[in-house]
């Protein structure tokens, strides 16, 4: 067996999850291993939808525009029940939300994302699976079956399980994964129709019996290419396999298996997907060009811990649940990130280890919120949902997740319905410098930044003296001596960044003498979306969500208090 130097972190499983885990850590100085068990990217379009939260991720680590120009727009929904027309839903977002809903095959955004974290100088290792790993009070000691066929044993800071929904880190740590799984038995296909449908819109027919109970099924959602979808709809008897595990009482959940995701040996063909296509699309339809199809069965779990030591799961390691809403991918994706940014903080000695409990504290309750819903939804339909639509929406869009009961939100400060910690930080558009001729939205300053980021928002250029000179001196960090007061603060290159946001009446457009970034809020649109009163700093997470909020005469004890939350006990 070889051995390998310690690394910081390494992370098992390369789909869209450990890749995002991957191009968070690296991109923040962090050294780590990227493996997975299989030779290569499979050709399927399992998750395509791509929510607006997503790209803002994307946007933030300078990835959006690449994607933008591969995915094709997700406009609506047609909602048809017994042939005819129920509802027309719209995907339509407040105009300040930068992006919009978009699809894209699985294989592509794993191809993008791929192609991002090589750039970083980490490329994935295939056709290396991890077989186990214990853990100590230091390190993490993981064996792996690497491509060659040999055995290698790894020394790693910290472990991360993006390996699936059959995860060996999952099972490895012992985690309860409680839920159910779903009867049905569906196909999966990626075809071309040739009907005269809205680009951009899905699809979801049904047929329901005169006591409500919904017996047939297909979902269509639209994908790059003329008249391409990727089409779901229940398994047909010839298929089905339900017969042989009644009869056997043998089925994944009595062997211990997770009934969950794609199946091998039974191949959908074409003529299959046609029957169902036939009996409810909207339109007739011929389907041609079927790049792949399988069955997939659905299950709805989550596990009771996200964490425990130095050794994480995200993403379907964590949390199973129906495809409804396009979901699964993104709130992965959204794990990763969140812990990527805290565990880049601890290895880098800015913050202490106790920081890594509040992955789990903000992630996990998340979870459970998405489950909960997408089997609603499954079972009853997003229609049936009692939200009002613009909640839905921007619930679905991701957009409303949040962390103001998570440790690390500060006190709320500030009018009611205005954006506080643990809040997504929105985005804003209409701020003007005086060389640019043209106007930048906050997510523009955002982009590419690794670290916290600071605004100052005030009327009045001298206000930002004390706030700025507080900001420019102090770094959060929990690497420092104990005190009463909590983790040190002390001078260094490693200060959140901070940007001026003068105010659309500012009384004069020089932002003052501190040496900060000034831009003015000429349409006064971050006036609007953050609400200030007087004189405010907003202190902009890593990961897009405000840790605090504050007056600006108030900038050191704020950041002094936040610095306390990120090295709290547990």
């Amino acid at each position: 067996m070889s051995h390998t130097r310690s690394i910081d972190v390494l992370i098992a499983g390369a789909g869209p999850v450990g890749l995002s885990a991957a191009a968070e850590l690296r991109r923040r100085g962090v050294r780590c291993r990227l493996i997975d068990r299989l030779p290569a990217r499979l050709p399927y379009a399992k998750a395509v939808g791509i929510q607006p939260r997503t790209l803002e991720i994307w946007d933030r680590m300078g990835l959006a525009r690449a994607v933008l120009e591969a995915a094709v727009p997700m406009r609506g929904q047609l909602i048809y029940v017994n042939g005819r027309e129920q509802a027309r839903i719209d995907l339509e977002l407040p105009p300040e939300v930068p992006y919009g809903f978009a699809a894209l095959p699985q294989y592509e955004t794993e191809r993008l994302l791929e192609e991002y974290v090589r750039g970083l100088g980490t490329a994935i290792e295939r056709s290396t699976e991890l077989l186990s790993f214990t853990q100590d009070a230091d390190g993490v000691t993981a064996r792996l079956l690497t491509a060659s066929g040999g055995a290698e044993e790894v020394r790693t800071r910290y472990l991360i399980g993006c390996d699936g929904a059959h995860s060996t880190v999952r099972k490895g740590l012992g985690l309860g994964f409680e839920g159910g799984a779903f009867a049905e038995e569906y196909m999966l296909a990626d075809v071309e129709a040739d009907w005269d449908l809205p680009p951009g819109y899905g699809v979801r027919s049904m047929h329901r019996t005169d006591d409500g109970a919904t017996d047939d099924l297909l979902v269509c959602i639209p994908l790059p290419g003329a008249g391409r979808y990727r089409m779901s709809m229940l398994v047909p008897p010839e298929l089905s396999t339900q017969a042989t595990e009644q009869a056997t009482d043998r089925g994944p959940e009595q062997t211990g298996g997770v009934a969950h995701g794609l199946e091998g040996g039974r191949i959908p063909e074409l003529s299959h997907i046609q029957a169902v296509v036939d009996r409810l699309a909207p339109r007739p339809a011929t389907l041609s060009t079927m790049r792949w199809s399988s069955v997939f069965r659905i299950s709805h779990r989550i596990v009771d811990r996200y964490a425990d030591g130095r050794v994480f799961v995200a993403g379907d390691a964590a949390h199973i649940h129906p495809p409804t809403g396009a979901q699964g991918m993104n709130t992965g994706i959204q794990d990763a990130c969140n812990l990527a940014w805290k565990l880049a903080l601890v290895i880098n000695g800015e913050a202490g280890p106790a920081l890594l409990t509040s992955y789990d504290a903000e992630r996990r309750p998340v979870g459970e919120e998405v489950v909960g819903r997408t089997v609603r939804h499954a079972t009853h339909g997003i229609e049936a949902d009692p939200d009002d639509p613009r909640t839905i929406m921007l619930r679905e869009a991701q957009l409303l997740v949040g962390y103001r009961d998570g440790p690390l939100a500060d006190s709320p400060y500030g009018p009611t319905g205005a954006p506080q910690p643990g809040d997504r930080a929105p985005d804003c558009a209409g701020l003007t410098t005086p060389i640019a001729a043209y106007s930048l939205r906050l997510f523009d300053m955002l982009r590419g930044r690794t670290g916290h980021v600071l605004l100052l928002y005030t009327a009045e250029a001298a206000d930002l003296a004390d706030a700025a000179d507080a900001a420019g001196v102090l770094r959060m960090t929990g690497s420092g001596p104990d005190t009463s007061d909590g983790p040190e603060l002390e001078t260094g290159p490693q200060s959140p960044r901070t940007i001026a946001v003068l105010a659309r009446e500012t009384a004069s457009t020089d932002p003052g003498a501190p040496a900060v970034p000034g831009y003015r809020d000429a349409a006064g649109e971050f006036a609007r979306l953050y609400r200030p009163e007087g004189p405010t700093g907003f202190l902009v997470r890593p990961d897009g969500y405000l840790g605090a909020r504050f007056p600006l005469a108030d900038t050191k004890a704020a950041l002094s208090s936040y610095g306390a939350a990120l090295s709290a006990p547990a």
